[in-house]
């Protein structure tokens, strides 16, 4: 029998991989798209991670999804050094949340005030996704609009205090088998999880859209 962590994995790979070779980020990794498009998609980012990290705090001490909010994962104020870098000190004037985003931001809000299990969910696709895929975005960006090396513009992807990341992934993998839920709500993780991926390939539908290559 599998463990919940490869159940998690496989259930969703099919949409992990519709997103990974969508439109936007197909164009943004080949270097076919200007630094704006990337400064847009780490606007989105923000608002996605502003309501996981909100909704941490309250849930640390929950015994589902507790285990799980480790401070040394959060995003949100390299994030905010990146905007700052990219769009300048008043970034938060100009930042737009895409329709797509905003779905997005308030189901990971809804599952964080009222079912910790689903929380779960947001946050192993996001955090784990982007500790692991985000690794190719952030080589591609300072190759292609030349950031500095691990610094300003790509500090999100820098995940400095987690030590060795694959020793991390390990022990997350190992939290996700001994998460304390029955099997039908394991099951409900794993839709939780695919939801995620769909609304995380909505929001590159929409940057598509907003930087369409001329055919």
């Amino acid at each position: 029998m599998d463990s919940f962590s490869t159940v998690i994995r496989t259930a969703s790979h099919e949409q992990h991989v519709e997103a990974e070779t969508s439109t936007f980020m197909s164009d943004l990794l080949g270097g076919r798209l200007g630094v704006d498009a990337y400064a847009r998609y780490t606007e989105q980012l923000w608002c996605v991670y502003e309501a996981l990290e909100a909704g941490a705090e309250p849930l640390a001490s929950d015994p589902v999804a507790g285990p799980f909010i480790r401070p040394e994962l959060f995003r949100l104020a390299a994030l905010e050094r990146d905007l700052a870098h990219l769009r300048g000190p008043d970034w938060r004037a100009g930042l737009a949340a895409l329709p797509a985003t905003r779905e997005y931001a308030d189901r990971v809000r809804e599952c964080a005030e009222h079912w910790p299990a689903g929380y779960i969910a947001h946050h192993y696709t996001r955090y784990l996704g982007d500790l692991s895929g985000g690794q190719i975005i952030r080589d591609r960006a300072e190759r292609t609009w030349g950031f500095e090396k691990k610094g300003d513009g790509v500090r999100f992807y820098v995940f400095e205090e987690l030590g060795n990341p694959a020793a991390f992934k390990r022990g997350y993998r190992e939290l996700l088998d001994g998460v304390r839920a029955d099997d039908l709500e394991k099951q409900r993780i794993v839709a939780e999880c695919k939801r995620a991926f769909a609304l995380n390939t909505a929001v590159f539908r929409e940057l598509g859209e907003e930087f369409r290559l001329s055919a």
